[in-house]
């Protein structure tokens, strides 16, 4: 996507400007605070007994909570680029430095690309939810909309609009602005917006298929891929029934792009020092959310998970040095974690032992999944570095002795630990599904509705406070604290890195195997076709 330079590292000294307004944020609630907590604020949680007591799903819901207050507070998104994620790192920081964190900025370079906009103007005049395609150009466009190859009639399928230089064959493009209105189907979204802007198109608009119920909403994603070539013209994105009406006879149309902006992004980077700072444990989540919406689920979840765990650890005096990472722009590409990897020079990516991710680990209509290095339900599409596979067993042992069901998500390096295991640095995660229906035998097994995806508010404004399984997002919360507790002690499973026992008797059964449920889509829809 977007060139990043070398990171670099701005240490936090004093606090950030906006805490105060975000701490404001926090439920009035959590000012009370139970004998428990206050307990677990002053003493060292260095067992599982006492930091899984310690860490609590009504402390990650504070922090939700404070999420979304924030969201609500900056336009309903905390998207990189906009003062929502600025305000989401400051509330971070300020929980991190009070938790007696080392807290640091890591800057990478951002390109944000403002939100666009469709109205149609002839045969009826309305304005349309839409949203750019990463790679797109810019610009302002108003003319005639030139439907290309698309079906409206049902089954739409298989639908191969504008996949084709041939598909535009016969179609007046020679107009000064003329609109090409592409169906998704069968092939990547860059290759039908570069066909249209090599016919003569001024703009594109690419929109749902509208052959099931997951392919009816709005559409965007990234016009990079096989293609790897951006378009010079905007390309925007709609939903089926906006793209038909957009299809009538007649139909003119405004497309609205602005030019992209440099406005650097940060990371969020804490350390907790250990007595070996020669191998570092690090674990993260990204924070960010899409332009659409709060992101309370996606990925809220994960980020509150990480900061709860953050306050109640931070008097443990770990083995291996701790750091957590809270990425930014994972929506736009991965941005955050790949700029910061990139940034490190060999010797500090070798000190790291292994990196686990958590994204979306809360889903509504959730079930329980460990990412697959050990390959057992599907073939990873990237290579597995060495020392993941333990890891998965960790978190399969974890719920085999908790008597919870789990399954494999797809080793696909979708998320924030790509840059990682590019770097062949162990890695392993969480995650309850994103935009896949749920199966009756999936429902049989964790319950919820079949059916419906894991998230029916995955990238959408309706992923907020009330787009959680709090029962997901409790067991996940212990599962994360536990691993984390366990590579603080010692690597040694993962890159045979001696260290020492978690204090007390905590042992963990042999991994009871996945159900075998999930498909290769491994909680995602596979494709951008």
């Amino acid at each position: 996507m977007f060139s990043a330079q070398k990171s670099r590292h701005v240490w936090t000294g004093v606090a950030v400007a906006g805490l105060a307004a975000a701490s404001a944020l926090v439920p009035a609630a959590s000012a009370v605070a139970s004998p428990l907590s206050q307990a677990c604020e002053r003493r060292i949680n260095n067992t599982y007994d006492k930091l899984l007591r310690c860490v609590t799903v009504d402390g990650v819901l504070e922090h939700e909570q404070a999420l979304q207050a924030i969201a609500d507070a900056n336009g309903g998104t905390r998207a990189a680029g906009t003062t929502g994620y600025t305000a989401s790192v400051d509330y971070v920081v300020d929980t991190l430095k009070a938790a007696g964190w080392s807290v640091e900025l890591d800057t990478f370079d951002f390109t944000f690309v403002p939100p666009a906009q469709l109205e149609q103007l002839t045969p009826v005049q309305a304005t349309y939810g839409t949203g750019v395609f990463t790679g797109t150009g810019s610009g302002e466009v108003t003319g005639n909309v030139i439907p290309v190859d698309i079906t409206l009639d049902p089954p739409r399928e298989p639908v191969d609009s504008g996949c084709d230089a041939a598909d535009f064959a016969g179609l007046d493009f020679t107009g000064t602005a003329d609109i090409a209105l592409i169906q998704r189907g069968t092939c990547e979204f860059g290759i039908k917006a570069i066909n249209a802007q090599n016919a003569g198109a001024e703009a594109v608009i690419i929109f749902n298929q509208g052959n099931t119920p997951l392919r009816e909403d709005l559409i965007t994603g990234t016009l990079f891929g096989e293609n790897q070539q951006p378009a010079s013209i905007p390309v925007v994105g709609a939903s089926f029934a906006d793209g038909a009406a957009l299809a009538a006879a007649g139909s003119t149309a405004r497309v609205h792009v602005d030019p992209p902006e440099s406005r650097p992004q940060v990371n969020v980077i804490a350390e907790l020092p250990g007595r070996n700072d020669a191998n570092v444990v690090m674990a993260g989540a990204h924070l960010d959310s899409v332009q659409a919406g709060p992101g309370i689920n996606d990925n809220g979840s994960g980020s509150s998970a990480l900061l709860e765990l953050a306050q109640q650890i931070g008097h443990v005096k770990p083995e291996n040095t701790l750091r957590f990472a809270w990425w930014g722009a994972e929506e736009s590409g991965l941005l955050g974690s790949t700029a910061y990897v990139e940034g490190l020079d060999q010797p500090s990516r070798d000190r790291i032992a292994l990196y686990l991710n958590f994204d979306m680990v809360a889903s509504p209509n959730y079930i329980f999944m460990v990412y697959d290095s050990d390959e057992s339900g599907f073939e990873a599409p990237v290579v597995v570095p060495p020392g993941s596979v333990q890891i998965e067993d960790f978190f399969e042992s974890y719920y085999t002795k908790m008597g919870i069901p789990y399954d494999d998500a797809e080793f696909s390096g979708r998320s924030d630990y790509q840059a990682f295991i590019q770097n062949g640095i162990p890695a392993g995660g969480l995650f309850t599904g994103a935009e896949v229906p749920k199966t009756p035998e999936q429902a049989a097994i964790w319950g919820g509705t079949a059916g419906e995806q894991y998230d029916s508010c995955y990238h959408l404004a309706c992923d907020t406070i009330s787009n959680l399984s709090m029962y997901a997002l409790d067991v996940n919360t212990d599962a994360i604290a536990a691993a984390v507790l366990t590579y603080s002690y010692s690597t040694e499973t993962v890159n045979g890195v001696v260290g020492r026992r978690v204090p007390g008797n905590f042992q963990l059964p042999a991994p009871a195997g996945p159900q075998g449920t999930v498909g290769s889509g491994g909680g995602y829809e596979h494709g951008a076709a």
